[in-house]
């Protein structure tokens, strides 16, 4: 029987799923075209102090109050958010799967080890361990990027442990083990295709949580340093000016509310494909 293609089926034809996929490939060409998207210096000064939106003459979103053109700084910004975003999920997964797995297929003292650890991580807020994190390691880029990453870390590892041990105790798996096939080639043939639907899944929700925890971190002062384009630096900067100049704040927190509704309805649409039980491939 043929598979039915991944990309134009079912979750993709409903209203969220399709702005899901779009917004997510909109977002991803943004991030990486952004010298062809906007030609302009995300950090070049100029006498226009903090213009307003529309300005006749002015830049189309205005300008911030160090005279730098708004819409560059927010194209720059998706960059630097989801490209610490993308780094962050990556390395997140490729660990916490590798633990979880381990954890769901040898079992044993392995198992108690991960899952103690993880356990005691997850206790906390992940927001309130990433300052802590940082805190301890100081401010800057690679700090906040290490510290999203461990808070990130634990989710991978609960999720594919859930799924690694059902599968171990399947008839397949066992027929498997009693043919002599060793706990490494079981988890690396036989367990780990049964677990990418849950870990494709998490990933597009742990986007979205790492673009919110970067944003929080950056307006704390805790992330990206300036003159960096990044939302929740912005956010930060455009404090003062709330009153006198509220888009300063808006366009920034818009950009980040796109971004993570985006990246939790493709979640959402990418666990009803996959997932059988809610009417997705089999």
């Amino acid at each position: 029987m043929s598979k039915q293609p991944f990309w134009p089926y079912r979750s993709w034809r409903g209203a969220a799923g399709r702005i899901a996929l779009y917004g997510t490939l909109a977002l991803m060409a943004l991030a990486l075209l952004a010298p062809l998207v906007v030609h302009l210096d995300p950090y070049g000064l100029s006498d226009r102090l903090r213009a307003a939106p529309g300005l006749a003459g002015g830049p189309l979103l205005g300008t911030d109050d160090l005279g730098r053109d708004l819409l560059a700084r927010l194209v720059y910004g998706a960059r630097s958010s989801m490209g610490i975003g993308f780094g962050v999920v990556t390395v997140s997964m490729l660990t916490g799967s590798l633990l979880g797995l381990l954890a769901g297929v040898y079992g044993g003292w392995i198992d108690t080890v991960i899952t103690r650890l993880t356990d005691i991580v997850m206790t906390l807020p992940s927001i309130l361990l990433a300052i802590v994190v940082v805190a301890v390691l100081g401010p800057g880029l690679l700090n906040m990027t290490v510290a999203i990453t461990l808070v990130a870390v634990p989710r991978f590892i609960r999720i594919v442990r859930s799924v690694a041990s059902l599968e171990m105790k399947k008839q397949y798996v066992q027929a498997a083990h009693t043919c002599g096939s060793s706990r490494f080639t079981i988890l690396w043939s036989e367990v780990l295709p049964n677990c990418w639907g849950p870990i494709i899944v998490q990933a597009s929700l742990g986007f979205s949580d790492a673009i919110l925890e970067i944003a929080a971190l950056g307006f704390l002062g805790l992330g990206a340093r300036p003159p960096l384009a990044e939302w929740g630096t912005m956010l930060a900067d455009a404090r003062p000016f709330i009153e006198s100049s509220p888009y300063l704040l808006v366009l920034p927190g818009l950009c980040i509310l796109a971004t993570v509704l985006t990246f939790n309805l493709l979640g959402d649409a990418l666990q009803e494909k996959l997932d059988p039980k809610l009417g997705g491939q089999p």
